[in-house]
């Protein structure tokens, strides 16, 4: 990895990087720009995402093609009624040891021991196995029969989940929600963007794809995110945006009391500012200001509110009222 004189270098060095990674993203995926940044915001911040959006909208490409350019270690695991724990964080088996014929316990890892997990429709499986998960993603750990097993850095999860079919699914539940650091929403491509992707998939192509950050820069890179100083404004106007959803607070006005019922917590104002300081860094600044926190708020706080039923009955969405709070 490469030596920097000072932080101003290396984060020069990181907005350098990071429209290498944009370029070589975009052999692979047409558009998702706004998807793409956001995704590389929660890695450097240490964080893990939810993707929401339809089948066929290379949600599993783009995570694939990111973690080619990062080289790094990725794996996929489809989320079915009947996965279980086991089936994601590993298992014991019984074995015998050849020289003295003992028996002893040897645990296989499982898929969730690489860098970028892909659940690929977590909402597809009962909560006991969505909480291994997720666990795993709050310790960054797993522990089977006490013996305590630490996951790879940098450690990334990818939760898709499909907004139209409702049967047969476990919702996550808000405090399980909590765990992303952004919930993002991935759109139908544009006609131009389609067509770019029709004519790009129905030809003979084979695409080289460089890999642009190593594991070690990555981690450096995420220490440094944490290092960048926020001006007190600008943390003051995050813990405001989220008080603002919080409906037993004078800070909420009568307006969004009519349509919460449920506000964001503090993880949501610590992500906000990490999220702003990433995003900072990714355009060139060295530190954040007010613009950033608002260009990230929606992703950060749409899934930590819970909308009334007024709200539901209006048609108004989460994202609606997070537009409300930041006018």
């Amino acid at each position: 990895m490469q030596k920097y004189q000072s932080e101003v270098e290396a984060a020069n060095a990181l907005a350098q990087k990071y429209h290498e990674l944009k370029k070589e993203i975009a052999k692979v995926i047409i558009g998702q720009e706004d998807v793409i940044e956001k995704l590389l915001i929660a890695l450097f911040c240490k964080g893990h995402t939810l993707l929401v959006g339809v089948p066929g909208l290379a949600k599993t490409l783009l995570v694939s093609t990111i973690a080619e350019v990062l080289d790094l270690k990725f794996n996929r695991i489809q989320f079915t009624p009947d996965l279980m724990p086991s089936d994601i964080v590993g298992t014991e088996i019984l074995e015998i040891d050849d020289d003295t014929n003992k028996k002893y316990f040897k645990f296989i890892k499982g898929p969730i021991f690489a860098n970028i997990i892909l659940a690929d429709e977590i909402n597809r499986t009962p909560p006991k196995t969505q909480a291994a998960l997720l666990e795993a993603m709050q310790e960054k750990r797993v522990t089977i029969a006490g013996q305590v097993n630490q996951l790879e850095k940098p450690f990334f999860v990818l939760a898709t989940q499909n907004p139209i079919e409702q049967e047969g699914t476990y919702p996550l539940p808000e405090a399980q929600l909590d765990r992303f650091m952004f919930n993002l929403f991935v759109d139908y491509p544009s006609i131009e963007e389609e067509i770019e992707i029709v004519k790009q998939t129905t030809i003979n192509r084979e695409v080289q794809l460089n890999s642009v950050l190593s594991v070690e820069e990555i981690i450096y890179f995420q220490d440094l995110v944490r290092k960048v100083d926020v001006p007190d404004n600008v943390i003051a106007y995050a813990v405001n945006l989220v008080n603002k959803t919080r409906i037993n607070t004078p800070h909420a006005s009568d307006e969004i009391k009519e349509l919460i019922t449920w506000g964001a917590g503090p993880r949501a104002s610590q992500y906000l500012v990490l999220a702003a300081k990433a995003l900072a860094l990714l355009r060139g600044k060295y530190s954040p200001d007010i613009q950033e926190v608002q260009d990230v708020a929606t992703s950060v706080l749409r899934h930590r509110i819970v909308a009334s039923f007024t709200a539901d009955a209006e048609g108004i969405t989460t994202e609606d009222i997070v537009k409300k709070l930041m006018a």
